[in-house]
């Protein structure tokens, strides 16, 4: 192998296998190869398919110190290679059989390229960690999800023991008992059983496997080298500190879409993480629009509904007379295409947009966007805080509860909307958040916090840059 290539830090970089972890993962690979760190990139087999398939065979080669691999996820291959795959049975195969695919990898590019000195990877992929003890390497594991949903994970086990959880049947989630307010939660007194995240409610039999995975998960991780989270200190003071506490080495090193910005070459500007292919014709669309007119849609990769909850948004959207730029993936509606009425598009021609996947970070970051109606994702709720654009939130699982929570009560940056959507709700809160007196005082709030994230990202002495040293001296230091 080259002197060259032999003298850098090798990373191994992994994510779990969903579109929302890839992305925040290849930023990560991208800052470490900005500082001088050799990257191999593990996806699923699945997953690299389709990554090629978005981006073109080309799009992934010819990299300098910057390659990608794959393993096996275990399961037979999907009839639709186009969707993300369920996210219980993914994790379940590959802690059940990827350790071994993953160690294969490692001894390849250790002896093809140079060896591996430390694996950085997502919280879910904890069966990674015995591969970095064997090999007395850094093992970090990155939490890419809102940092409340962890502290939500974490008391699983009180929830229960209280008798809170599970439901006991279907009818509990009509009844208004997922409203009771707890105040046993560290950081988070107020917040509703509604906000917990939902894989505890196991009211189907077959849903505990994520209660189980998580309490492994949890355990698994207090043995890594070190965690970091794609947030800033400001806005997670009081989770940073009850999280530092619990676990070994805790680095707020975000938003990573502006340190990307700040730090990575622009050589690596090509590489891209998208599954779907990305649609830029709505931003020469936008560029027709009126600064801060525009609703931006978008319920990210995982995120299903019913097809009557999508009339329900149609409608809302289609009676607020403002503009919108909707992303409706082929998968969006439940066991049925994402069928549109021909009344709405009649309706909306001319003011609304819509696409199946789009460049989100240039859409948030456009002038017209005015507002963002989103699933509350934590890669959505990141890039639109730091980009200052105030939210309406519709929840779908996982992480996506918490952070909803925590954006409307804590950083006063968006409003929530019922799970059970109504048209006239929808209406109604598109007119307050972009003409309202609440819309205003959250685009406020929200501006404020964008400016405090770009402090955060400033070198040499913001919090982030700060951070991101003391990680990678922690990447660069045997576990010894």
């Amino acid at each position: 192998m080259p002197s060259e290539q032999a003298n850098k830090p090798h990373a191994v970089c992994i994510p779990a296998p969903a579109q929302g972890h890839i992305n925040p993962m290849l930023k990560v690979a991208k800052i470490l190869h900005s500082k001088g760190f050799d990257i191999t990139f593990i996806n699923t087999e699945f997953n690299h398919r389709r990554l090629v398939k978005s981006l073109g065979s080309d799009a992934l080669h010819g990299f300098p110190f910057f390659r990608f691999e794959t393993i096996p996820d275990g399961l037979p291959p999907p009839e639709n290679e186009d969707v993300t795959q369920d996210v219980a049975p993914t994790l379940k195969s590959l802690h059940e059989t990827g350790l071994g695919p993953f160690k294969s990898i490692l001894a390849k590019v250790s002896a093809s390229y140079s060896p591996v000195t430390c694996i950085v990877a997502d919280f879910l992929m904890g069966f990674t960690l015995p591969a970095a003890q064997e090999l007395n390497i850094p093992g970090i594991l990155f939490w890419t999800a809102g940092l409340g949903s962890l502290i939500c994970y974490d008391q699983y086990p009180n929830l229960i023991e209280k008798g809170l959880m599970p439901l006991k049947d279907p009818s509990y989630l009509q009844n208004g008992y997922l409203d009771t307010t707890i105040d046993f939660i560290p950081t988070m007194s107020g917040i509703r059983l509604k906000d917990i995240p939902p894989f505890v409610r196991i009211i189907y039999p077959g849903d505990e496997f994520m209660v189980g995975f998580a309490a492994t998960e949890l355990a698994r991780a207090k043995t890594a080298s070190g965690i970091i989270f794609n947030t800033f200190d400001e806005l997670d003071y009081d989770v940073l500190d009850m999280l530092s506490s619990m676990y070994p080495f805790c680095y707020a090193i975000g938003p990573l879409n502006l340190m990307e910005n700040n730090i990575v070459d622009k050589s690596l500007a090509s590489i891209k993480s998208n599954l779907w292919k990305e649609e830029h014709e709505c931003l020469k669309w936008l560029n027709t629009k009126e600064p801060l007119s525009v609703i931006y849609v978008n319920f990210g990769s995982i995120t299903v509904m019913t097809p009557q909850q999508l009339v329900e948004f149609c409608w809302g959207l289609a009676k607020s007379n403002h503009p919108f730029l909707w992303i409706i993936r082929p998968d969006l509606v439940i066991s049925d295409s994402a069928m549109l009425p021909p009344e709405f598009l009649i309706e909306t021609k001319g003011r609304g947009f819509l696409a199946s996947w789009c460049p989100q970070e240039e859409v948030l970051s456009h002038p017209s966007i005015g507002g963002f109606l989103t699933h509350s994702g934590w890669n959505s709720t990141i890039e639109s805080i730091t980009n200052g654009v105030p939210m309406i939130c519709w929840p779908f699982f996982a992480d996506q509860q918490p952070n909803c929570w925590w954006s409307c009560n804590k950083w006063g940056v968006a409003m929530e909307i019922d799970n059970n959507v109504k048209s006239d709700e929808v209406l109604k809160l598109v007119i307050e958040l972009m003409d309202g007196e609440k819309g205003n005082d959250m685009r406020k709030n929200v501006t404020n916090w964008k400016n405090k994230a770009h402090e955060a990202c400033v070198y040499p002495s913001g919090s982030s840059m700060v951070n991101l040293g003391k990680f990678i001296h922690l990447l660069k230091t045997s576990p010894k």
